[in-house]
Order: structure tokens, then sequence, then C-alpha cells
């Protein structure tokens, strides 16, 4: 399983994943002209709340952080708690730098175990939940086809690595030969040439340390926005907040479906951000650890609960399992609601959310 970034996209009448030109809901101050005596006095009122947004590159994909809140000194110095928190995150769990910790994990496959920080065994213990519950379609050590694979902007060439060399090295994909010891503080890939990734999961878990921070600051009304991860609290105002779902085959500004949501997390993963066509057929970044391509049944998924780490894997999972075996995991899952679009153009919508979603208009269908 592969995730290097999500995609996000505006809407002008909903947020889907981004919201730009934060300014057009700043409300304007106004004056009132108070006579005591013969002096005129002019009285300013309290800054209306408004949005606040501030935008940040980490681990390859754009954070932006939006609060509805009437004091910007509290929203800044917020912002900036949680900046220096995702490059914090950042250099513990990239594969770019050796002395990071899955760098030195990596490095020590099939030879020793390495001790990691907790928030990186946070992310591995979690990953190996989404694993089981997803029957290893998601698993973080497919890291072995990384290298293979080439979705992102820097080495992109449209080809199709040589499927031999790609059997060769699934056998070094299994998440169940990733040992983690919680009471020694280190982990293990047990056999050498493994590879762990956080790339699918990692931005997830960081949107939920940015919620956490922005909470401590004393915010309660935001959006922490991070590639295809998104968590909302509180509300825009006197509403909650409104997001959209981007149609996988329509333009990168046009969403298929709407809801309101208010204190969860809203992750999708699409074949629509990083991919290629090549003789009629979709190559995108979302890999299959059973077969070491590109997984065919669905075009996106969205998953809908309350934590960020658990649906930012869970999205991935989901979309490899396929539309009906992901949806039939989604139902079976407390707390957890989602919407597929399968690789035939057809919407299922989990049982939690009919009556909540709004579909707008049929996806566009485009190979």
């Amino acid at each position: 399983m592969s995730e290097f970034k999500g995609n996000t996209g505006t809407h002008p009448e909903f947020l889907h994943f981004r919201i730009r030109g934060a300014s057009r809901y700043f409300l304007a101050a106004f004056s009132l002209l108070l006579c005591i005596g013969c002096n005129p006095i002019t009285a300013v009122s309290p800054p209306a709340p408004h949005a606040v947004a501030r935008t940040l590159n980490s681990m390859g994909s754009e954070l932006q952080l939006t609060a509805w809140t009437a004091d910007e000194t509290t929203a800044s110095a917020a912002f900036e708690a949680v900046f220096a928190e995702m490059q914090r995150l950042d250099d513990l769990m990239t594969t770019w730098r050796e002395g990071s910790d899955i760098g030195r994990l990596n490095a020590a496959a099939g030879d020793h175990a390495v001790q990691i920080s907790s928030e990186v065994r946070d992310v591995l213990e979690t990953a190996r939940q989404v694993s089981d519950w997803t029957g290893g379609k998601f698993d973080v050590t497919f890291g072995v086809l990384s290298g293979l694979w080439k979705f992102d902007y820097q080495n992109k060439d449209n080809t199709i690595p040589d499927r031999q060399v790609v059997r060769r090295r699934l056998p070094l994909i299994n998440y169940r030969d990733l040992e983690i010891d919680e009471r020694a503080g280190t982990a293990f890939l047990k056999r050498k040439g493994m590879n762990a990734n956080l790339g699918g999961i990692g931005k997830g878990y960081a949107v939920d340390r940015a919620a956490s921070i922005l909470r401590r600051r004393g915010l309660h009304d935001f959006i922490v926005q991070f590639g295809g991860d998104m968590y909302v609290a509180g509300r825009r105002g006197d509403r909650p907040w409104k997001l959209g779902i981007r149609d996988p085959r329509g333009p990168a500004e046009q969403i298929f479906a709407s809801m309101e949501l208010s204190d969860s997390t809203f992750s999708t993963s699409g074949d629509y951000e990083r991919f290629f066509i090549k003789d009629g057929r979709r190559y995108h970044h979302i890999i299959d650890p059973a077969t070491g391509e590109p997984t065919q049944g669905c075009r996106s998924v969205t998953i809908v609960t309350d934590r960020a780490v658990i649906a930012d894997g869970l999205s991935k999972g989901v979309f490899i399992l396929g539309p009906e075996a992901g949806m039939a995991l989604i139902e079976h899952l407390p707390g957890v609601q989602g919407v597929i679009v399968s690789a035939k153009n057809e919407v299922l919508i989990s049982s939690g959310l009919k009556g909540r979603l709004t579909i707008l208009q049929q996806p566009t269908d485009a190979p």
C-alpha cells in the first residue's frame, strides 16, 4: 500500500479540504457614535469572529489551518506551535533522512531492534490495527516498492516497473514481521531488506496532534487540513462546517456530494492526484501489497470517524479492498462511516451517512 499525497479542491458554496481567500469571511467592524455632553466619542465594537488561516508545506503536502475566532493573536501563536510540531514529527517519520526513527528502523532491518519515539510507536501500533481490520491490504511495510513506482513530481516518468522485480520484493511486505516492544521502546523489522513507510498514515496522526494543540491553545472552532486528511472542530459561526467530496473524474474544483460536519475527521483517498494513463489503464499511487500494482476497484474512498490517524490508514485499506468488501468493513466498524466511488462510477454510502450526505450530482464517468 502506498500513499504519498491527498487531493484538495474548492467550491463556491462548500469547504472542500481547502479554504482559499479566507478574507471573504471577515466581518466589517462597525462604529457607534456616542454623545456625552457635547463631545462626540467614536467607540469601535470588539472584532467579530472570522476565519484566520495559515499554511505550511510539510511531509510532501500542504498543511492548512483555519480558525473561526475573533482573537487573531491567539490563533497565530497556536498555528506556530502546530507548525513546530509538524516539523518535529516529520523529522521522526521521514524516509528521506537516515537519522529519522523510520530511517534507522529500515537500516537495521533483519539485524537488530532500534529505539524509536513514543509517537512513531503510536503510529505503528495504529497501523497494525488497521492492517488487521483490512486483512493486510493496508501495510506500512510496502516501502520496498516505493522506489519502483514513480508518482512523485520529483521522479515521475510514466513507466511501469519490471513485474519480475516487483514480484521478487513482495515477500518482504508483511506487517506481522514488524515487531513493536512498548516496554523497551523499540521496533524491529525481522527480515533484511524490509522497509517501513508511514506515507499512508503519518499525516493523519499529524492532524490529530494539530487538533490537540489548537484545543489546548484555546481554539474550539477550526479546521486542520493536511493533503487529503481533515479534522473539523466546532462550528463556523452559527452553523457546522460544510464539506464536499471531490468528483474523482471531474475538474479539480468540482464536488459531487456535501455534508455538514463537526468534531470529526474527513479523509479521502483517490486515484486522481498522482497517476498516469498508459494503454488505456490508469496507474496510480495506491498499491495493493498482494500484487505490487495499483488497485483497480475504486476511484475514491472517504472515511468519516473521530480520529484522523484511523481515517487516513483506513481510507487506503478500504480503497484496496474494493467497494463491496470495503463497505462491508466500514459497516462492521463502530464509529466509522464512509462514501465510496467505485471503478464503475457507483456511489456507495454507509448506513450512518444516509440522510446526512447530500448528492449534488452523479460523479463524472471517465477512465
